[in-house]
């Protein structure tokens, strides 16, 4: 069979295109100390992909995404919160949902944020980046837990991104090895790595073998650089644990992605899952659009 075309897609990373995508990623340039990410580049990762969405212009930026989503049987995403998400909600329902990106440097801010955005906006997620923080907080460090607690508390999952960050700033604060301190600590976490885990890929297959709640997005990677052990690992007994994310807007299109997640090897078992049914479960989408 290969790609299906009647299954409704969840992208768990996806946005508006950018009025000012500079401006997006000021927060980064702080820790950044090479010339050419603080002065030359857009975007931060800029160097590392090429045909980067452009910045919306005056087109609607919803509108814009939901075309493409429409194009290509995206029935819903995850998208951060904003007002412009929250615009997008009211006039989609049932395929816009919410996610809340923290620091956790502000223990307490942070869990008030979150537990704030859950009541007034019902976010179904929250994200990290913890090479991103400033300063940086390792996965399994101590201002984490609170949060950690937060999403049991709420039952809602926490996306962090493991591996090598693209930025050039240092990795070692999201070495895949940090989750399995997490899912020993809180064993009724649903965690999903996000941004490859590479190099550490196996690592993290071994692990979500390890721990139940414990879930993979190769979000940021183009289809045909998804590293072979997570696909090998979605087709045989990690089938539940992988989910499809995205990168857009900001450095994929959705038309590459779909042009290329075609070729993937992927059993006609998996494809629902991954592109659909893990998503829906693990996040908990109870009135997704069909």
């Amino acid at each position: 069979m290969g790609f299906p075309s009647d299954v409704g897609v969840v992208d768990l990373m996806i946005g508006f295109p950018f009025q000012d995508k500079r401006a997006v990623y000021d927060y980064l340039r702080v820790g950044i100390k090479d010339t050419q990410s603080k002065d030359e580049f857009t975007f931060p990762v800029e160097y590392m992909f090429k045909d980067v969405p452009d910045e919306a212009g005056d087109a609607d930026p919803i509108e814009v995404t939901f075309a493409k989503m429409n194009a290509h049987n995206i029935t819903a995403g995850l998208f951060g919160v904003s007002e412009v998400a929250l615009e997008a909600r009211r006039r989609y329902p049932g395929r816009v949902y919410l996610s809340l990106e923290v620091d956790p440097n502000d223990i307490t801010g942070t869990v008030r944020k979150i537990r704030d955005a859950h009541t007034e906006h019902d976010i179904k997620a929250v994200t990290t980046f913890p090479a991103g923080c400033n300063p940086q907080v390792p996965v399994s460090d101590r201002r984490y837990y609170p949060v950690y607690q937060t999403c049991i508390d709420l039952d809602i999952p926490i996306i962090a991104n493991a591996g090598i960050p693209g930025p050039r700033v240092p990795a070692a604060c999201q070495h895949v090895m940090h989750f399995d301190q997490v899912c020993y600590d809180f064993p009724e976490l649903r965690i999903v790595m996000r941004h490859g885990a590479e190099p550490w890929e196996a690592l993290a297959m071994k692990l979500m073998l390890k721990w139940p709640g414990l879930h993979y997005m190769p979000s940021a990677f183009a289809p045909k650089y998804y590293p072979k052990v997570i696909v090998d690992f979605a087709n045989s007994r990690g089938s539940e644990k992988v989910m499809y994310a995205g990168y857009y807007p900001a450095g994929l299109t959705i038309e590459r992605s779909f042009s290329e997640l075609p070729t993937l090897p992927l059993k006609d078992g998996v494809w629902p899952k991954f592109l659909r049914e893990n998503a829906v479960r693990v996040f908990k989408l109870d009135d997704i659009a069909s």
